[in-house]
């Protein structure tokens, strides 16, 4: 829930999103957000733009990653910054784990 201090791994609810991708809200506040995103090989994160800055951690796998037109493969370790409104997405090329936050939080991925 919002504001919580502290955020167990195994109390974070796993949603599943469909087509190979697992969203995890783990810790978030009015200005903060933090989630995970677990990808299956081929998972595809459709292009998108919403009113959040996004930062994303790649924390496994391999990703092609399409920011604003340009578009890189990514690999653990690697950091991305989406600024609000920006267009994004992304196939995952090898399964992983991408940890993203936003500032501020996204809404629409609670249900407050």
């Amino acid at each position: 829930m919002k504001n919580d201090r502290w955020v167990f791994y195994k109390d974070a609810v796993a949603e599943d999103n469909g087509k190979g991708v697992v969203r995890r809200v783990l810790a978030y506040s009015d200005d903060l957000m933090v989630v995970e995103n677990t990808f299956a090989k081929g998972a595809v994160g459709a292009m998108h733009h919403h009113p959040h800055t996004q930062i994303t951690y790649v924390k496994s796998g391999k990703f092609e990653f399409t920011i604003d037109g340009e578009t890189h493969i990514v690999t653990e370790g690697d950091t991305l910054c989406k600024t609000n409104g920006v267009e994004h997405g992304c196939v995952c090329l090898e399964a992983g784990v991408l940890i993203d936050t936003f500032t501020p939080y996204r809404k629409d991925f609670v249900k407050d």
